[in-house]
This record gives C-alpha cells, structure tokens and sequence, in this order.
C-alpha cells in the first residue's frame, strides 16, 4: 500500500502577502555605478570650458527626455555670482566629457564660446514657459455699472 503523505521533496512557492499590489516587481536592481555612468550630481555645478580651456558657465541643470536619455545641459552664462545670469540649453553632444585618471574628476568643454551663449536664446523650463502665459492673459474687459442713486458730496469748504 502506498502512502498518503506529501512527500518533502520540491518547496512550494509563498505568494505575496499584499495582494492589493498588482505591479510586477523588476528581476533586477542596479547595485552600483558602472564606469561608464554619471551621476546628474556631477554635472550639476561643473564648470563648462571652451576650447581655449576658458570657464564660459556653469551646469545649472540637466534635461532629460521622461523616456531615458540627456537631452540638454543647461548652462548658466553672463552676469556676476548669479545675478543678471541667464540659462541656455546646450545640446549634449555640443559637450564633451572627460574624466582625470588620476582623481575621477569630471570636465566638460564645449566648442561654444562665452560670447556664443551669450547671444543664444535663453532656455525656458515648462514652469517658465506657464508663468509666462499666465502673467499675459488679458484681464476681463468688461464693467458692472452701478445702480445706485447716491448723490456725490459736497466738496469741502476752503478756507
């Protein structure tokens, strides 16, 4: 006669506990940096050269496309420590990135000049861009009238 006992062979798979989470969760997780990969923080306030090895601006921010992928270094130009400095958008493959092998040190350098991104046209953010178009909105043109009767006073006496 056989046994009626599971036996204790292959475990059995435990199912989720939150069963409200639907998502699946990825295979994988990226555990470190590979060398080939920067952080947007080292990017973010680097000095960009031109070729002449002269600082033109700083990376004030980076564009990303929502998909993957850099699209633009914003690159802050003109004025003194912040004041009357404006943002340009520099396409990415207008900047070249190297690294020193000796400290991991990251520098960036363009082919544009200062007086280059100077003249180019300033780079404006989706927040920008809609308060822009909310502090030109054409206000209601139209008027109540009043209705009532009161009559205007007296103008005061002169002395």
């Amino acid at each position: 006669m056989q046994s009626t006992t599971p036996s204790a062979t292959a475990p059995t798979a435990v199912a989720p506990t939150n069963t409200t989470d639907t998502a699946e969760v990825p295979a994988t997780y990226i555990t470190e940096q590979s060398p080939t990969q920067v952080s947007a923080n080292d990017y973010i306030g680097q000095k960009v050269y031109n070729g002449a090895n002269e600082s033109i601006g700083d990376i004030n921010d980076i564009i990303l496309e929502k998909n993957g992928g850099i699209v633009a270094a914003v690159v802050g130009v003109g004025g003194f420590l912040g004041i009357g400095e404006k943002d340009v958008a520099v396409p990415m493959e207008n900047i070249t990135v190297t690294e020193a092998t000796d400290t991991g040190d990251l520098k960036l350098t363009t082919m544009e000049t200062a007086e280059s991104l100077k003249a180019a046209p300033e780079f404006k953010t989706l927040r920008d861009q809609r308060s822009a178009a909310a502090s030109t909105t054409v206000p209601d043109a139209t008027t109540t009238s009043s209705t009532s009767t009161m009559t205007p006073a007296a103008p005061a006496p002169t002395k």
